[in-house]
């Protein structure tokens, strides 16, 4: 590394104690600063990895490239990661920065990137990782995104740069996604569930996907997973589903606890895992990480061992204990996301108290009129509620959704204090019970550094 690049290394590790010191977390602004003086520093130190690998796509990004990161530590070797979910170019930089040697050598063998889908072209313009992750497309933040073809196409543009030596693992279940295989000079491996009889004939009012792209014929779904994820083929030009090299052909929930995955690979083998963090879209993270570290030639049994050994990541089903109360934090940020916290959330027996955190920041999207996408009307089915506490720049949003969602007004709160919210949900909430908080992205990082500075969780 010359001269140049030395300084900017260095600026960055100083920012980057500053940052923490401060307890301002330092996920960006050390890159930040370190690419105003060496622009091609990313480049240099991600080129270093023995292997890389990047994740994007719109949700389980953070979740996917965590697992990952597990399962490639049982190899023994380290691994350089952006886990904060700081995933613009000056966050993957600031991951790098913080592992890299005085001297300027990274000291990971294993990079594992999660770079924002509207930021693939940018970032595969400067690294060549082995392997590329796709995990779904729906809508989000559409003010920044636009529509959804945007960002397929972004991404898109990007994979194409790829070379025929690359790798890129696509969920085989979304069609958006699967489509993205077409035309590509990189090899490909398809993932998705083998479980027809968890399929629902019925897509939710929330798809974002109904027509092919290749010939705007209407899909036909055998049946869906979630949102527009299913067994699909169009029945004009014939696309379907493509063949499922890694598959989940059995899936056992246990609660918030978590859920057992029977794993099938492509010669044949199978492991059975259990991963602790619920929900079916968390098995197509297990399954997305899964798939690559198959593909990086990881054996599955440290495939096993690294998901089993997982904890869940910043903020996504993430457990803390506060005052003898269970909290779990799962980040819910656009129309299927959210759906699918409140459906593994319904899955709980019991009533159940809720604080949603309702930002409107750049990062979280201004236009949240998204909020009348969600199904917020299973939170009004009897038996559902004992308690929701509406939060965030938009609580009021939150609270009218609610209301005209049907859930009883008695039962609903709010403050836009997050932590004012937040001991009103706690004292709505018996002793050893679970309170879900559901924060948006920014809502999220002001509660966890809020509860960072009273030490309940470890600081980013």
């Amino acid at each position: 590394m010359g001269p140049k690049g030395l300084l900017a290394l260095h600026t960055g590790k100083i920012a980057m104690l500053a940052s923490r010191v401060t307890g301002r977390g330092g996920s960006t602004l050390p890159g930040r600063l370190a690419l105003k003086i060496e622009p091609g520093l990313m480049r240099h130190l991600a080129g270093q990895a023995r292997r890389s690998v990047m994740v994007t796509g719109t949700n389980g990004k953070t979740t996917t490239a965590s697992l990952l990161a597990s399962i490639l530590r049982q190899t023994g070797e380290g691994v350089v990661h952006n886990g904060s979910g700081a995933n613009l170019i000056p966050g993957v930089t600031s991951a790098l920065i913080g592992a890299a040697s005085p001297a300027g050598r990274l000291k990971a063998g294993w990079a594992v990137l999660e770079v924002d889908e509207a930021t693939v072209p940018l970032f595969l313009r400067q690294v060549r990782p082995d392997v590329s992750i796709v995990t779904n497309f729906f809508r989000d933040q559409l003010d920044r995104y636009g529509e959804i073809e945007h960002i397929v196409d972004l991404v898109k543009q990007g994979l194409s740069m790829l070379p025929d030596t690359s790798w890129v693992v696509l969920n085989a279940d979304d069609p958006m996604v699967s489509g993205l295989a077409q035309g590509l000079e990189a090899r490909v491996l398809h993932y998705g569930l083998d479980l027809p009889e968890m399929t629902s004939g019925v897509g939710s009012h929330a798809v974002d996907v109904r027509h092919c792209r290749v010939c705007d014929t209407p899909y036909s779904y055998q049946g869906y997973y979630y949102a527009h994820l299913g067994i699909y083929h169009c029945p004009s030009c014939g696309r379907e589903r493509p063949a499922l090299s890694v598959k989940a052909s059995r899936v056992e929930p246990a609660g918030t606890r978590g859920t057992g995955v029977v794993l099938g690979f492509p010669d044949g083998s199978s492991e059975r895992v259990f991963v602790r963090v619920p929900g079916l879209y968390n098995v197509y993270n297990v399954l997305a990480a899964a798939t690559a570290a198959w593909r990086l030639g990881v054996f599955p049994a440290n495939i096993k061992a690294g998901i089993e050994a997982f904890l869940a990541a910043f903020g996504r089903m993430e457990e803390v204990r506060i005052k003898g109360r269970r909290v779990f934090l799962a980040l819910a940020k656009n129309p299927a996301g959210f759906n699918e916290v409140l459906r593994t959330i319904g899955a709980d027996q019991g009533d159940k108290t809720l604080l949603i955190a309702i930002n409107d920041n750049t990062a979280d999207g201004k236009d949240v009129s998204w909020l009348w996408d969600v199904d917020f009307e299973v939170l009004a089915e009897e038996g559902a509620l004992r308690a929701v506490v509406a939060s965030g720049i938009r609580a009021e949003d939150m609270a009218l959704r609610l209301k005209y969602g049907g859930v009883d007004p008695s039962r609903i709160r709010w403050d836009t204090d997050i932590m004012a919210a937040l001991e009103s949900a706690l004292r709505k909430t018996p002793p050893g019970e679970v309170l879900y908080v559901l924060p948006t992205y920014t809502a999220m990082l002001d509660l966890r550094g809020r509860l960072a500075r009273r030490g309940l969780v470890k600081p980013w």
